[in-house]
């Protein structure tokens, strides 16, 4: 890595490299990961989270959805085991806690939506589990309503906000450089920052700071964030080394392989998930 200044390293190919697997692992091996993802009219997000995370690695994936949309996640996903979560919160938590408790990494928020459904389900994960957990998108948006429920944590998070959900979050402080906005919410909160853009920034509650050095604009679009964090998910649960700033370079790398084959301006996150197949080689 090349150190920039205090505890800020820029992230290089050797830096991202990931290890070799053992000959005689098996899907235990490589990770048990959990998402909560997905509303009516988003049924794209927990879709890309689910491939992206089976791409990357994880052992097994399982991805619970409301109810109501239960029967369209079937149809995509093949590969991640998709259950129904009841539209009654005491129920949903029935169904979903137990699998958390099983689990090595969780993600919370893709396509979640607003309700009062989908904060009950942000909070009660951040409030059970003892594994990390990733939150993103409407997750980000249930706890800047309730900022500390972060000071009541007995698991690693990752919170994974663009600028403007970053702004909600921390209010003044991001107005600050990027850098310093994230390493001082980091710190404040003992959580990790993914502030997503360009040259993402990935701060750590130690005070760190990763800087990316892959990506693209053709990455700006809807469904690119949810490959990211389906990525960050698998790398957790395989308990790799710096998971979440591996994953933003290979995020990166992966769309600038798109963008290669593709142009920036018809490249998708489908796209994306599919050139992980060459990058990770």
């Amino acid at each position: 890595m090349v150190l920039l200044k205090d505890k800020t390293w820029e992230i290089a190919a050797s830096d991202a490299a990931l290890p070799t697997r053992d000959e005689n692992a098996h899907k235990g091996s490589f990770g048990r990961v959990l998402i909560a993802a997905g509303s009516v009219g988003f049924t794209g997000a927990p879709a890309f989270a689910a491939r992206a995370a089976v791409r990357s690695g994880a052992g097994l994936v399982f991805l619970g959805v409301p109810e109501s949309i239960y029967a369209i996640e079937a149809v995509k996903n093949d590969e991640a085991m998709v259950f129904p979560l009841s539209d009654f919160v005491p129920a949903a938590l029935d169904e979903l806690l137990p699998r958390l408790q099983k689990c090595d990494a969780v993600l919370v928020g893709p396509g979640l939506g607003l309700s009062g459904w989908a904060r009950e389900i942000t909070y009660s994960i951040l409030e059970n589990s003892v594994v990390p957990v990733i939150v993103d998108a409407d997750g980000i948006t249930a706890v800047s309503a309730h900022i500390d429920v972060l000071d009541k944590l007995s698991c690693p998070v990752i919170l994974t906000p663009h600028e403007g959900e970053f702004a909600r979050l921390s209010d003044g402080l991001s107005r600050l450089d990027r850098v310093q906005a994230a390493r001082e919410f980091a710190v404040k909160h003992n959580v990790t920052v993914v502030l997503k853009g360009h040259r993402t920034v990935t701060a750590k509650p130690d005070g760190s700071a990763y800087i990316n050095t892959t990506g693209n604009p053709g990455m700006a679009t809807g469904g690119s964030g949810d490959v990211l964090a389906g990525m960050m998910l698998a790398f957790l649960g395989q308990r790799i080394p710096g998971a979440e700033w591996k994953a933003v370079y290979w995020h990166g790398a992966a769309g600038d392989a798109c963008a290669a084959l593709y142009g920036q301006y018809a490249m998708t996150p489908t796209d994306m998930t599919d050139c992980l197949k060459s990058v990770l080689r």
